[in-house]
């Protein structure tokens, strides 16, 4: 018998077709696009977050409204400044914006609804209760403290720096 006989004639291997490449590119960037959350504030409090070792990651965070209390760069290193959304502000305007943080959220958000402090480590005590009695005056009882993981056994060799709260 021949050796020859059985054999595959030369055939070209196909094309792959790439026409439609650009709309999956596309697709995909809107998906990213729809689904990432920007910030919306932008920060003119400077703060160094506090570690903590008990901290869990925070859930459904389209009902979370965040206070950030921390230094304000042109300003003495001892006065410390709260901002709401993106506006400086007092004590007194927590209350205000406790209301107005409420009435944009969902029904289902509101009973939800989470305070997330984001304080310098180095904030007074005093700031930390002031800006709690305004919350508790706006019936916004559920407050978290947002805090790094400190770091107990270096296994993984790098910190958790995701926005995570104190339990």
């Amino acid at each position: 018998m021949k050796r020859g006989v059985f054999r595959r004639p030369n055939r070209d291997l196909p094309r792959l077709n790439t026409s439609s490449l650009p709309d999956l590119i596309f697709t995909v960037l809107f998906f990213f696009m729809i689904v990432t959350h920007m910030r919306d504030a932008n920060l003119q409090v400077r703060y160094q977050v506090p570690q903590g070792t008990e901290v869990q990651r925070l859930t459904h965070k389209s009902a979370v409204s965040y206070i950030y209390v921390g230094r304000v760069a042109g300003l003495p290193d001892d006065s410390f400044c709260i901002q709401l959304n993106n506006r400086l502000a007092t004590v007194d305007d927590i209350r205000s914006f406790i209301e107005a943080e409420r009435a944009r959220m969902s029904p289902d958000d509101q009973a939800r609804m989470t305070v997330s402090l984001k304080a310098d480590r180095d904030v007074p005590y005093r700031i930390i209760a002031q800006v709690k009695q305004a919350l508790q005056q706006s019936y916004a009882l559920k407050i978290n403290y947002s805090a790094e993981a400190a770091d107990r056994k270096p296994a993984s060799g790098r910190k958790q720096t995701e926005e995570q709260s104190l339990k």
